[in-house]
C-alpha cells in the first residue's frame, strides 16, 4: 500500500530546490507529509598525488556534510514555504537513481528536479531522471523551472493502451489544482484510404475514421467525468507526433502526465519514444505513471 508521503530528492542546487518548492506544494495539496532525501556521490578512488591531504575519507566527510546542509537547506525553504507541512530528511546511500527509486518504493509520488549538480547531473538529458522515471514504482514528477506560471491547466496524454491509472492522476491533479483537464490522443501513421497531398489534408475516409477516435477518447473518459463531475476537460484529437504534441502543450500546462507500460515494441521502459521525447523537450513539469 502507497504511504501519503512525496519524496523528493536535492542535492543543493538550485533546480534541486525548486523540486522542493514543487513537491511541498504538491504534498500541502494532497495532505501528505514530505520527505526529503540526499544521495552523497562518494568517490570510488582517489589519487593522493593530486592533494597529498586529500584522502577518500576527508573527501568522503566533505561531500556527506554538503548533502546533510542541502538537506538542511531544503527542509527549511519547505517549512518557510508550507508552514506547518510534516517534513522529514534522510541521507541515502548507494547510486542516486537506484537509490532514489527505492527510497519512494512505498511513496505516493517522487519528484526530481530538472538539472542539478553531484549526483543529480544532467537530470533531462539522461542517467537519473531517465532511469526513476521509467523504472519506479509510484509516479514520478520531473519538475522544471519554467513551469512556475500558474496556467490551471493539465494535459494528459491519452493512448490506445490501456492506462486508468495515468488518466485518473491527470483528473485528481486537475480536481486538486482546480484546472481544466486537456485530455490529447495524438496520431501520426498513414490510414490506407489517406491521399497525402501537398497540404497534406487526410481524406474523408481519414476523417471518418479521425471522429470514431473522438468516440472512442470519449468513451475512455467517460468514468472519470462521473468520478470528478466538478473537472472541465477539453478533448483532442490530433495528427501529429505525440511527443511534439505533448511537448509543445507543456509551455502552457501545469503538469503533462503520460502513462508507463511495457509493451512488445518496447520491452525495456526507457525505450518509449514518448516518453522520451517529452522528458527531454518539455517545457514545464512532467509526471510519468506506472501502470
Amino acid at each position: 500500500m502507497k504511504s501519503d508521503v512525496v519524496v523528493v530528492g536535492t542535492d543543493g542546487s538550485d533546480r534541486s530546490m525548486q523540486a522542493v518548492e514543487w513537491a511541498a506544494r504538491e504534498a500541502v495539496m494532497r495532505g501528505a507529509a514530505l520527505q526529503i532525501v540526499s544521495v552523497p556521490l562518494l568517490p570510488r578512488l582517489m589519487s593522493p598525488q593530486r592533494d597529498p591531504k586529500s584522502t577518500p575519507e576527508t573527501v568522503a566527510d566533505i561531500i556527506v556534510r554538503s548533502s546533510e546542509h542541502a538537506l538542511a537547506w531544503a527542509a527549511g525553504r519547505a517549512a518557510e514555504l508550507e508552514p506547518g507541512l510534516d517534513v522529514k530528511t534522510a541521507l541515502l546511500e548507494g547510486q542516486p537513481a537506484q537509490a532514489l527509486v527505492e527510497a519512494a518504493a512505498d511513496a505516493s509520488m517522487l519528484v526530481v528536479g530538472s538539472r542539478g549538480g553531484g549526483g543529480f547531473a544532467a537530470l533531462v538529458l539522461g542517467s537519473v531522471s531517465r532511469y526513476v522515471a521509467t523504472r519506479a514504482e509510484c509516479p514520478v514528477v520531473v519538475a522544471r523551472a519554467e513551469d512556475m506560471a500558474v496556467h490551471r491547466e493539465v494535459v494528459v496524454g491519452v493512448r490506445d493502451l490501456d492506462q486508468p491509472a495515468a488518466i485518473g492522476f491527470a483528473f485528481e491533479e486537475a480536481a486538486l489544482r482546480k484546472a481544466r483537464l486537456h485530455a490529447v490522443h495524438a496520431w501520426q501513421w498513414l490510414l490506407p484510404d489517406m491521399r497525402v497531398t501537398g497540404t497534406e489534408q487526410p481524406t474523408d475516409a481519414a476523417e471518418e475514421d479521425a471522429s470514431g477516435m473522438a468516440e472512442w477518447l470519449t468513451g475512455v473518459l467517460s468514468f472519470w467525468r462521473e468520478k470528478y463531475p466538478e473537472v472541465d476537460v477539453i478533448e483532442d484529437i490530433v495528427h501529429a507526433s505525440p511527443g511534439r504534441v505533448l511537448a509543445a502543450s507543456s509551455a502552457r500546462a501545469d503538469l503533462i502526465v503520460l502513462g508507463r507500460k511495457e509493451v512488445a515494441d518496447f520491452p525495456h521502459p526507457g525505450a518509449d519514444p514518448v516518453i522520451h521525447a517529452v522528458l527531454n523537450h518539455a517545457h514545464g513539469s512532467v509526471a510519468i505513471i506506472p501502470e
